[in-house]
């Protein structure tokens, strides 16, 4: 339990770094690994923290994104319905 927690802790280096940004840059198997490091029980406690402000930044800019598509689709249906 204690060699499990010290690994947990200990920092990252800069090849697994380079790896789990990889990892998480590919378009669906890096939702689906951003989303098993926020929430596994096993997960480094850096990568865990990195992948849950990812996951957050993630869901602002859906939001956002979502927000000007109904907002400049709208503005562009009642132009439409003007003409």
């Amino acid at each position: 339990m204690e060699t499990q927690t010290l690994e947990n802790n200990r920092t990252l280096d800069i090849k697994e770094w380079a790896l789990t940004i990889f990892i998480s840059s590919l378009p669906l198997i890096g939702l689906i690994m951003l989303l098993i490091w926020a929430f596994s029980e096993d997960t480094n406690i850096h990568k865990k923290n990195w992948a849950k402000g990812n996951l957050i930044l993630l869901v602002i800019g859906f939001l956002v994104i979502v927000s000007f598509l109904f907002l400049f689709g709208g503005l562009a249906i009642i132009a439409a319905l003007f003409n």
